[in-house]
């Protein structure tokens, strides 16, 4: 019997991939966990493993696509299957892969419910959960538009071109109304001065006018968006509108780690890992996550969800944009383990070789943005997390001591450390307590 292979789940809050590039082919032997095909989401772009060994027989979603998790992107066969019928594929699985895609268009399932259109109307087809959530927000009937799309897919440049000509053609509406008012007949008595004032019409601000792409100057240059980086950008602006977000920031004096670090590198070294500052910034937080677990949730509309494991983001830069592997059970790993979690993770990140479960869980972030030489910032959270910390530039600045009642003046690496919290379930003084047990735990650090 044929094996449906789906859209898998390439982390938490994903709800779409796109194929970026099938390494096999329609016809083609797979063996179970060699790479079929290459798929790109907002946290990861990773390989896909075939999970059987048998034949490719049919590719129902070509490059570039993007599909909901679980739709049915190949149909494969397995080994005994295989040989009983042949290894050569189907007559479907011989069509050009246009012929598939519009078969696989056909039979997705629709994600939300649309009335029905006059026949012969156009059908609307697969709708993304980025179009969804746009007409949701703006109260658009999605059988009013007509879909310029593959197959007539309604896109999301469809929706926002609708909700601007509806902004236009009701502001002309607005703008008779006055003349209206004025055209009644004056037949009531002049009411007194202060009456008169108090009834004069208050001023309503305009509207505000669409957001039209700008013009396009001699020498410009339009350049696509990647998958990855529409997702990313699908992703953030999900995570503003969703979590009311509030920053809170602290110094730390990095005193202690430079000196462990530079006494520790060589054995580290020794046992196979690279001692980077990362790690003990994921051991500090680990440390506050205990204390103030508040911070280690996710807010819900039934509840705050208290996570018992602690799973630790680590956001790391890849020229296509920004991944987030995680660090599962983080509390359970001693420094040179996360150091050596940390750095292969990193480097599996950016060669391209994560997969699914190393995305997936996260309960906390850290996005070290002083790598690059930031001093401060103020990081988005990455949902459906409570918190996110951003750590800035290890930079040596003087700044006043105190020992044995006397002040004086010290050169010290110090650096910014900023936590963005959901204000809906992490209040100012929460934040503030988790923020300074993590300075605590770097400045008296004595592992």
């Amino acid at each position: 019997m044929p094996i449906e292979f789906k859209m898998p789940k390439l982390g938490e809050s994903v709800t779409e991939g796109t194929v970026s590039r099938w390494l096999k082919q329609a016809g083609d032997r797979v063996e179970l966990y060699e790479p079929m095909l290459e798929v790109t989401t907002d946290k990861v772009d990773t390989e896909v493993s075939s999970p059987v060994n048998g034949t490719l027989l049919e590719i129902r979603v070509p490059e570039g696509e993007t599909v909901p998790v679980g739709a049915v992107i190949a149909i494969l066969a397995a080994e005994d299957e295989a040989a009983a019928n042949g290894t050569q594929p189907t007559e479907e699985a011989q069509a050009p892969v246009a012929k598939s895609a519009q078969a696989s268009v056909q039979q997705r399932p629709v994600e939300i419910q649309r009335p029905e259109r006059p026949a012969g109307d156009q059908a609307q087809g697969f709708i993304s959960p980025a179009v969804a959530r746009l007409a949701a927000e703006h109260n658009v009937d999605l059988s009013q538009i007509t879909g310029t799309g593959r197959n007539g897919r309604i896109t999301k440049q469809d929706v926002q071109r609708y909700i601007e000509e509806r902004s236009k053609a009701q502001q002309p509406a607005s703008a008779a109304q006055p003349a209206a008012t004025a055209a009644q007949p004056a037949v009531r008595p002049t009411p007194p001065a202060e009456e008169r004032i108090s009834a004069a019409p208050v001023p309503q601000p305009a509207a505000a006018p669409a957001v039209l792409p700008p013009a396009l100057l001699e020498g410009d240059e339009l350049v696509p968006l990647t998958a990855m980086r529409r997702a990313i950008a699908e992703h953030m602006v999900r995570s503003k509108r969703t979590s009311p977000h509030v920053t809170t920031v602290m110094e730390a004096d990095l005193s202690r780690i430079v000196a462990y670090r530079e006494a520790h590198k060589a054995e580290f070294e020794r046992q196979g890992a690279k001692l980077t500052f990362t790690p003990f910034f994921v051991y500090a937080s680990v440390r506050a996550l205990q204390e103030v677990p508040i911070v280690n949730a996710t807010y819900t509309d039934e509840g705050i969800l208290m996570h018992r494991a602690i799973n630790i983001g680590v956001a790391v830069a890849i020229p296509e944009g920004l991944v987030v592997p995680v660090v599962h059970n983080a509390d359970e790993k001693s420094l040179l383990g996360l150091s050596r979690a940390v750095n292969d993770l990193a480097d599996r990140a950016r060669s391209r070789r994560l997969q699914q479960n190393d995305v997936e869980g996260g309960t906390f972030t850290i996005t070290n943005h002083g790598v690059s030489g930031s001093i401060f910032a103020m990081p988005i959270i990455n949902q459906p997390q409570a918190a996110i910390l951003g750590v800035g530039a290890i930079q040596k600045r003087p700044v006043v001591i105190t020992q044995h009642g006397v002040d004086a003046i010290a050169i010290r690496p110090m650096c910014y450390l900023s936590l963005t919290f959901d204000h809906r379930l992490i209040d100012g003084a929460t934040a503030d307590q988790f923020l300074a047990v993590i300075k605590r735990e770097l400045e008296e650090w004595k592992e």
